[in-house]
């Protein structure tokens, strides 16, 4: 891949990027979905005992119903992982430590502003589980990048 195609992908990348962190942080922090709307302090929750609240909603999973078990599990991993993604893409820090340290980061500020401002709730397996989400991006940017080098490394072996 020569030098143009190489900053091309850098600039869409850095593109996405940034409006991926502009729909995070409105999604994570101005949505209404959810229960992110500013409540009092007597109707405030949090938890900052790791593992919790995925138990909580796996043994009530029948109670609170699928999508909202599937939007508490799942959910937290699915929007971190465009970050795991687009990050290696749009910058130098393309290893697995440096993904796993800015997801984690990135989800401790949006927790932390949560329990600041009192909008949603503050929750240790939130943390994990969008760091997890990160990494999970992380490893299917590793994947396209494999592929796409076997691709032009084939290629270049055809001519």
């Amino acid at each position: 891949m020569n030098a143009k195609s190489r900053r091309r992908i850098r600039i869409f990348g850095k593109i996405c990027f940034i409006l991926y962190i502009g729909f995070i942080i409105y999604f994570l922090i101005f949505s209404d979905w959810y229960g992110r709307t500013i409540t009092g302090m007597e109707d405030y929750h949090y938890n900052f005992v790791l593992f919790k609240e995925i138990k909580r909603f796996w043994e009530y999973r029948n109670q609170v119903g699928l999508f909202a078990m599937f939007t508490n599990l799942f959910g937290n991993v699915l929007i971190f992982m465009p970050f795991g993604f687009f990050l290696p893409m749009a910058s130098r820090y393309r290893s697995f430590f440096a993904t796993l340290l800015w997801s984690f980061l990135l989800s401790l500020g949006v927790e932390s502003f949560q329990l600041v401002s009192k909008v949603g709730c503050f929750d240790v397996d939130d943390l994990l589980l969008n760091t997890i989400g990160g990494i999970a991006g992380h490893i299917v940017f590793m994947i396209c990048v494999l592929i796409r080098r076997r691709h032009v490394y084939k290629r270049k072996k055809r001519r």
